[in-house]
């Protein structure tokens, strides 16, 4: 068996040194005991920062640690490059993780071991045996909530928590899938999770360890209107209303935010 971790990164030169360490020093173990290979292909969107020169430099003798550089292009974008470039190397489990490690190797490697016979399994904050260290703000902990509320009310999915960072699938499910996610901003989650069930791919939610990173760079105040815009957005899209698409775009630029 053979693993490959996505990991995107935008202006992460104060954090992904550290996770790149502790994912490498982790992995690499794993792999000395039980001949499991892997690799970690860091995709680089849109840095204005000094990530690809500390990447480059942590790298060095590491094979296991590759990089794509984009000059565009978010979060989602930089998951789904990373992807295509995992599936055209034929490794068996694709997954992705944050770069700020709030999912720690040790966390990821619980999907690995229990993905078993399902098509993926995505980390979740929100199931009774989750844990989560450092305390959330009350306004992330609602908008969290009602994004999820909405969430499985518009897509009619199971998930508690579909936008966790840390999620791992089987090549298959992946290729079925990855040229038919119309969107690469804050619905890419959600988009991936319905077009796999959209396929009767099973997968499984589980319960993880998760640390709030309370130096995140997202603005709760702008992150929860462009969340929910993006879902409404990719339900009209799932519809096929691209006419109403267009005047919803429109009236989005409107609103300042």
């Amino acid at each position: 068996m053979n693993l490959s971790i996505v990991i995107p990164a935008h202006n992460e030169e104060k954090r992904i040194g550290q996770t790149l360490q502790h994912y490498h020093d982790f992995f690499n173990k794993i792999k000395k005991n039980n001949q499991f290979d892997f690799e970690m292909i860091v995709v680089l969107n849109a840095c204005k920062d000094r990530t690809e020169s500390v990447v480059k430099d942590i790298s060095k003798g590491k094979k296991e640690i590759k990089y794509l550089n984009f000059e565009q292009g978010g979060k989602g974008f930089a998951i789904i490059e990373g992807f295509k470039h995992s599936l055209k190397n034929d490794f068996d489990l694709i997954g992705f993780v944050d770069a700020d490690m709030s999912t720690s190797p040790e966390a990821f490697y619980d999907l690995v071991e229990n993905i078993n016979d399902y098509d993926g399994i995505i980390a979740s904050r929100w199931l009774k045996d989750s844990v989560i260290k450092a305390k959330q703000s009350f306004l992330r902990i609602i908008t969290s909530r009602a994004f999820n509320f909405l969430v499985r009310g518009l897509f009619l999915m199971p998930y508690r928590d579909s936008q966790c960072g840390a999620k791992l699938f089987k090549k298959e499910a992946l290729d079925k899938v990855i040229n038919e996610l119309i969107t690469t901003k804050w619905a890419f989650d959600v988009d991936l999770l319905y077009k796999l069930r959209k396929h009767n791919y099973k997968v499984l939610e589980y319960p993880t360890t998760w640390i709030d990173k309370s130096e995140s760079k997202l603005n709760l105040m702008k992150v929860p209107f462009n969340m929910f815009a993006a879902i409404v957005r990719l339900k009209l899209l799932e519809l096929k209303l691209d006419f109403v698409v267009r005047f919803y775009d429109k009236f989005i630029k409107r609103i300042p935010n």
